[in-house]
């Protein structure tokens, strides 16, 4: 964060220094006064027109700041995040209840900053992909030359998610290994916990929602539109989903008793299925109790006791890698749409 903020009282001279040190990202630097609180901002451009207006080198940042900046508090939402987006702005200074800087998002590096954890569940054994899995985990199966696991975090990271924690049981040193000297966290079974038992291992403090996905999937998913959605509709269970169409090849009747009531030629049927991806209010797990547990039977409990579950259908790519023509195809297709799927 430090390379972006600049004094208002240095040089045009120390301005144009750190701006050129800026190369490869955003070229725009935060002026704040001594206690840190942002008073504008500073490009190239602006240090052209101030020299065309008769200032030098020694004059000091103030004199040639943009004042008319657009910054967001610390409690910004996706929503105003995407609005501000959408201006064409690249770097977004987040700010505390004095104004002070307290994060700055590059745009272009991150689109968003969703507020939430993520749990990756990576502790199988991948037994349909034998032999593939018989020495490597499935999360560090290499798709396109990637590991899966990788394609996801870097999906995560780029929705401001840094708070990301893996589950890992099968080989699970060799996933440790992995992330070792990395900020994703690892947290070992002691058994196999199913498909969400593994979140019992989780702190009971940190963001009010919890992102759980199985960690061996291929998904454009857009998490952003994923996030707004679950908080727009109040759930405190969201499910993504995939479309999966059944054709019937017969005409189909319906029928009471004996009668006819109608006949249908040919009729195809849309069904959503779950695509191994949620977001959960983290409250709602919290009193999970250690052991083997599935996410369905776990949602199908708190649906019982009244909680609120939707879905969002995913409207790009989505594959499950679960069989050895599966991981043919993922490695094929990533190779030639790498940019459109990750």
């Amino acid at each position: 964060m430090d390379k972006h903020l600049i004094n208002i009282n240095s040089s045009l001279r120390d301005a144009l220094s750190a701006l050129n040190s800026l190369s490869g990202s955003a070229m725009t630097l935060l002026a704040v006064d001594s206690d840190g609180h942002l008073r504008g901002t500073l490009t190239d451009g602006d240090v052209r027109r101030a020299f065309l207006a008769g200032f030098d080198l020694d004059s000091p940042v103030s004199e040639a700041m943009h004042r008319d900046f657009r910054a967001l508090g610390a409690d910004m939402t996706p929503v105003e995040i995407r609005r501000v987006r959408n201006l064409g702005i690249r770097l977004l200074p987040v700010l505390d209840s004095e104004g002070r800087v307290v994060k700055i998002i590059d745009l272009n590096c991150h689109t968003t900053s969703l507020p939430l954890r993520a749990m990756l569940m990576a502790g199988g054994r991948g037994e349909r992909l034998r032999p593939l899995t018989d020495a490597t985990p499935k999360p560090l199966l290499k798709v396109g030359g990637r590991p899966i696991i990788d394609r996801n975090i870097e999906a995560l990271r780029r929705v401001g998610v840094d708070d990301i924690t893996v589950s890992v049981n099968y080989l699970a040193e060799q996933v440790e290994a992995h992330f070792a000297g990395t900020e994703v966290k690892c947290v070992r079974e002691s058994e196999p916990l199913g498909t969400i038992g593994a979140c019992s291992l989780l702190p009971a403090d940190g963001p009010e929602t919890t992102l759980l996905m199985n960690s061996d999937l291929l998904t454009n998913i857009s998490l952003e539109d994923f996030f707004i959605h679950h908080q727009a509709q109040g759930n405190d269970i969201t499910i993504a989903t995939i479309s999966h169409v059944v054709s019937i090849p017969f005409a189909v009747l319906t029928t009471e008793a004996d009668r006819v009531t109608g006949i249908e030629e040919k009729p195809t049927y849309t069904h959503y299925a779950n695509a191994g991806i949620y977001l959960i209010r983290s409250a709602l797990l919290r009193d999970m109790k250690p052991g083997r547990l599935d996410a369905p039977e776990f949602i199908a409990e708190k649906i019982r006791l009244g909680a609120k579950v939707g879905h969002f259908p995913i409207s790009g790519f989505w594959l499950d890698i679960g069989t050895p023509a599966d991981f043919r195809q993922a490695d094929e297709l990533l190779k030639l749409t790498t940019p459109w799927i990750c």
